[in-house]
């Protein structure tokens, strides 16, 4: 059988980060949901994106919950209902964090750039694996594993640029919260909180698919050596 227990094994540590952020986001969303900001959501991203001098954004609401995200084709910002319309750190938090990664956009941010071109890898990168490994087991022909693996790891290369991407993008909300006074100190623990533990989540993601790259690697590298 091709998938076994060592894959969860191995892969074990970013599982239980990925847990553990999970827990944290889901308390800190909740906890920072009853924390007060002068703004809502919505008003405070626009209020940042003006000071800013951008101009060509949108900001609408979209009903997934948690489906927060700039879209950069459409150069808008979607927003949850109730970080759109709450008036608290947590949507304040989240929507800032969604601003700056439209002034990422605006300004040029390289990294962001590189991002976005690689989400192809990204989306298709995980399905061409999956294929490669069904003809390699049928086939029996480790080299269409290898070939599958090398497709997963464009996930990886995206992920790892996707780090300091979401780490400028939080560290722009919480700069600009604080300088335009849309949160006060209780405020603005509320939102590092918020943003590190939804931080964490991309961490362990990408840690979990580095170590399923890695032990993939190890099993097809022992496979082609025992066919030698």
């Amino acid at each position: 059988m091709f998938f076994d227990f060592r894959l969860l094994i191995f892969t074990a540590p970013a599982l239980l980060l990925m847990i553990w952020a999970q827990y944290r986001l889901r308390s800190t969303y909740a906890a920072g949901m009853k924390v007060r900001a002068p703004l809502s959501g919505a008003a405070a991203a626009q209020h940042i994106l003006e000071q800013a001098g951008v101009d060509d954004v949108g900001i609408e609401m979209t009903h997934q919950h948690l489906g927060d995200h700039y879209d950069p084709a459409a150069r808008m910002l979607r927003l949850s209902p109730e970080v759109y319309e709450g008036r608290t750190a947590t949507a304040v938090g989240i929507a800032a964090h969604e601003a700056g990664h439209a002034l990422q956009h605006a300004q040029g941010y390289a990294l962001l750039s590189l991002r976005n071109a690689a989400v192809p890898a990204a989306q298709f990168g995980p399905m061409i694996f999956m294929g490669m490994v069904i003809l390699g087991v049928v086939l029996s022909q480790p080299r269409f594993l290898m070939l599958g693996l090398i497709a997963y790891s464009g996930l990886v290369v995206f992920q790892l640029i996707n780090l300091p991407v979401e780490f400028d993008a939080s560290a722009r909300a919480k700069r600009h919260l604080a300088d335009l006074g849309i949160v006060d100190d209780e405020g603005a623990l509320a939102v590092r909180k918020v943003l590190t533990a939804a931080a964490l989540t991309y961490v362990a993601a990408t840690l979990e698919s580095l170590l399923t790259v890695i032990y993939y690697f190890m099993r097809f590298s022992g496979s082609n050596q025992s066919d030698d």
